[in-house]
């Protein structure tokens, strides 16, 4: 099986149980797909702070301990001990888990200012054991994918969702071939790709992948959005 096969064969596993669980609960569709979004840009930035951690801390002193600064010069977003997934899972059973994870978002966004008012806080509305299960389904995406893979699995859940949602899922997802169509069509070998109506980055994802694909021909074009919804998020697990 190729490694593409194994990312389709997960992406559907991870998107049948996590739609079940939504089935087996109160929960709409609208409600459940936010958060669960959430979960999956939380284990994407929970991998890459492990992998980067375990190399930092090899290397550290008393005289020189590794600080917030390093994670951020290794171009990875500080995660706090409270926000980790390892942690998050072992929480004891009387913790309202709920309230958890809405603390663990709100910390990486304190330690991330880039991200402020960007991360779900709804976790509260979820029943609890809907949330355990969502944390040991999420939290068992292999953490030797590359960033990538994450990408994919996070915009497959985001394609599913639309369609769940029915025609209001245009509002915050354009589907991936027709993202694709327009910057073949727009060539964004320079300059900067202005968005408007940013909801899961995929023009700014596909624009990347342009760029990858003529390396040597193209200068990374520069980002900037405009949209910003209550339902609509920028955060992309990229």
């Amino acid at each position: 099986m190729t490694e593409s096969e194994r990312l389709r064969q997960l992406e559907r596993r991870l998107w049948q149980a996590a739609d079940q669980l939504r089935a087996n609960s109160k929960l709409r569709a609208a409600d459940y797909s936010i958060p669960v979004l959430g979960l999956i840009f939380l284990r994407y930035a929970d991998v890459r702070f492990g992998r980067v951690e375990e190399r930092l801390e090899a290397t550290a002193t008393a005289r020189s301990p590794v600080t917030r600064a390093h994670y951020q010069a290794e171009g990875v977003m500080y995660v706090p001990e409270m926000a980790r997934f390892g942690y998050l899972k072992a929480l004891p059973e009387s913790t309202d888990l709920g309230q958890a994870v809405n603390d663990a978002m709100a910390a990486i966004e304190d330690h991330n200012p880039d991200l402020e008012g960007v991360l779900p806080r709804d976790y509260g509305s979820f029943e609890k054991p809907v949330l355990v299960e969502l944390l040991r389904l999420i939290g068992s995406i292999p953490g030797d994918i590359e960033g990538d893979a994450f990408g994919k699995i996070y915009e497959y859940f985001l394609g599913n969702f639309a369609m769940t949602e029915g025609k209001r899922g245009g509002e915050f997802f354009t589907p991936t071939s027709i993202v694709k169509l327009i910057v073949d069509i727009i060539e964004p070998f320079s300059g900067r790709v202005y968005d408007p109506a940013c909801g899961s980055g995929g023009m700014f994802v596909q624009s990347a992948r342009f760029v990858d694909r003529h390396r040597g021909t193209a200068v990374p074009p520069s980002r900037s959005t405009a949209r910003r919804t209550k339902t609509t998020r920028s955060a992309c697990a990229r």
